[in-house]
C-alpha cells in the first residue's frame, strides 16, 4: 500500500478551484486525460491519453470542503480524498491517495508513480486557474 499526500495554495476563490477540480464535463485542462465518461451520479470512468480506464465511485461530496472517491483499474485500487480550505481569497488544497497495487511487480513503483501524477495534476491545475 502506498500513501501519497500533496498540498498546494492557489490565489483563487475556493468556488473557482472547486468547480475546476470537480467538473466531470470540463476536464480538458488535464494533460493526462483523453475523456471522462459519467456513468451515474456517483460513478465515472477516466480514460488516459492511452485509453487506459479507471473507474471512480464518489464516496463524499461536500461543496467547497471535501471530495472523496474510491478508484479501481486493472493495476490498482484505492481511495482519494481532497480537502479545500479558503483563506483570505486564496484556496488551499490537500489531496491524499491511498493505493494498493494489484500486481506484485508494480508495488515498488506505485508511490513514485503517484507522486509524479500528483505533481502533474497540480501543474495542470495551476495553468487552468491562470
Amino acid at each position: 500500500m502506498a500513501v501519497v499526500k500533496i498540498k498546494a495554495l492557489f490565489p483563487n476563490d475556493i468556488k473557482i478551484v472547486w468547480d475546476v477540480v470537480t467538473s466531470l464535463e470540463k476536464y480538458q485542462w488535464r494533460s493526462d486525460l483523453n475523456k471522462i465518461e459519467v456513468l451515474n451520479k456517483y460513478q465515472f470512468i477516466e480514460y488516459t491519453k492511452d485509453s487506459f480506464a479507471t473507474k471512480f465511485t464518489i464516496t463524499a461530496f461536500e461543496p467547497y470542503q471535501r471530495w472523496e472517491f474510491d478508484m479501481e483499474n486493472s493495476n490498482m485500487k484505492g481511495h482519494w480524498s481532497g480537502s479545500f480550505k479558503e483563506n483570505h481569497g486564496q484556496t488551499e488544497i490537500y489531496f491524499i491517495e491511498n493505493i494498493t497495487a494489484k500486481k506484485l511487480f508494480m508495488k515498488p513503483f506505485v508511490k513514485l508513480f503517484l507522486q509524479k501524477q500528483q505533481r502533474q495534476y497540480i501543474s495542470d491545475l495551476q495553468k487552468a486557474l491562470q
